[in-house]
């Protein structure tokens, strides 16, 4: 009797209803500047909505801003009083106060200068934390912000919505492709004067590229003018991925993957919802979707744009600015 009791016990332990009645996790956001922290929050909190994300709840934000940035200066306090009283957020004075409260954090900041002083006391805290873009400021600061987390024993993550949206995976699966042999991915991709170009929006498009080729980058070249840029990448096994980043004409994202079977083409339809359910998944596992080494090979590619611009669209290679 005992035995079976126990096996009971066990049974309602691993079975899915048991795991919805589990608290959801505590969620802190650090930084209200940016659309994402409002989207975020009513996808998580509110349960009526048919885009909801069940399994963690933003409780707690700390607002953050950066003055000399137009568009955190003028939505800092704005988003931060909608999430507030709307949601029930409660609005706290420090980031240390903020791990006080919550089981894990994102760090929403649109300036991504700050990020690196902000996750110490996150790591600190020995707290999970999704990075939203731009990860960092420059691609030195990433890569310290990866040796702390390692250091730390802490799980992050960090990721443009794009790589998730089901129009930019079933490319990538589709069988009639056969192998992926080369992509092109597009975006808009304004500038910030106080980032390196394509961190600041062009990412949403080398994420997108990335997504499809994968890690491997060898070289990147980049041919630049007022309306747009195009960054090419050569892959370590032949492969050549490039990126288009608009500024002047019409204003969309999608991508052409190039297969050994046929060639497909897409403008994906876009959504946040498919990205805050890898974030809370990967608050529940501690397993990041993307692996550190491809987030700093990420910020390496748009690092080296920035450097092929200055040296007039010579090729430069990624290992040189990873050190490796």
């Amino acid at each position: 009797m005992k035995n079976i009791l126990i096996l009971f016990l066990i049974v309602m332990f691993l079975s899915p209803a048991f795991a919805q009645d589990k608290p959801p996790i505590r969620l802190g956001i650090i930084g209200t500047d940016t659309s994402h922290v409002p989207a975020f929050t009513q996808m998580l909190n509110d349960p009526s909505r048919p885009d909801h994300v069940p399994g963690a709840r933003v409780v707690a934000a700390f607002k953050g801003g950066s003055p000399d940035v137009e568009s955190s200066r003028t939505r800092v306090d704005k988003f931060a009083a909608e999430i507030k009283d709307k949601w029930g957020v409660e609005l706290v004075n420090s980031i240390e106060e903020l791990c006080q409260k919550v089981d894990a954090v994102l760090i929403e900041s649109v300036d991504g200068r700050p990020h690196l002083e902000q996750i110490r006391p996150v790591l600190k805290a020995k707290k999970p934390v999704f990075i939203d873009k731009p990860f960092a400021g420059s691609l030195r600061d990433a890569k310290e912000i990866v040796r702390l987390a390692k250091a730390a024993g802490v799980p992050f993550f960090s990721s443009s919505s794009l790589r998730f949206v089901p129009d930019i995976q079933q490319m990538k699966k589709n069988p009639a492709l056969g192998d992926l042999i080369g992509a092109i991915a597009y975006s808009p991709s304004p500038t910030e004067p106080h980032h390196p170009d394509l961190f600041w929006y062009g990412i949403h498009g080398v994420e997108t590229l990335y997504t499809l080729m994968g890690p491997g980058c060898e070289s990147v070249t980049r041919t630049h003018t007022n309306g747009a840029d195009v960054v090419t990448g050569r892959w370590k096994d032949g492969r050549i991925g490039t990126f288009r980043g608009i500024r002047d004409g019409k204003q969309t994202y999608g991508a052409i993957a190039f297969g050994s079977k046929t060639v497909l083409t897409k403008e994906p339809r876009t959504s946040y919802r498919e990205l805050v359910v890898e974030i809370v998944k990967f608050f529940q596992t501690g397993v990041p979707p993307i692996t550190p080494e491809e987030t700093l090979e990420i910020m390496a590619f748009m690092e080296a744009a920035d450097v092929s611009k200055k040296k007039n669209g010579a090729p430069v290679m990624l290992n040189k600015l990873l050190g490796y």
